[in-house]
């Protein structure tokens, strides 16, 4: 189950519950009352190319990023290829021209 930050509208006091998406909004632990809100105070990431699985919670070595660098370089310029042309790559992305073997 998720858990959810409220702050109580009575009291102003700031609370963490865990229930289920479709559950109403449990009342304030101090007050009692009902009129809280529920607020973001952290969203999940989802972590894509050059992120992806490098390091530990971003504490990725020079290596470890040289590496994935060198991974995911030849991919985006294949993409790009694909869309812009091979002249406007050269022209405008020269540091994609780069072989990373």
């Amino acid at each position: 189950m998720p858990l959810y930050d409220y702050v109580c509208e009575s009291c102003e006091s700031e609370y963490e519950a865990r229930h289920g998406f479709d559950a109403p909004a449990p009342v304030c632990p101090e007050c009692g009352s009902a009129q809280v809100h529920r607020v973001i105070t952290r969203a999940p990431s989802a972590l894509k190319g050059m992120l992806a699985n490098v390091g530990s919670g971003g504490k990725a070595s020079s290596e470890e990023l040289q590496s994935k660098w060198a991974e995911e370089t030849p991919k985006l310029r294949k993409k790009l290829v694909e869309k812009l042309g091979e002249d406007t790559v050269n022209r405008h992305a020269p540091s994609l021209n780069h072989n990373y073997d």
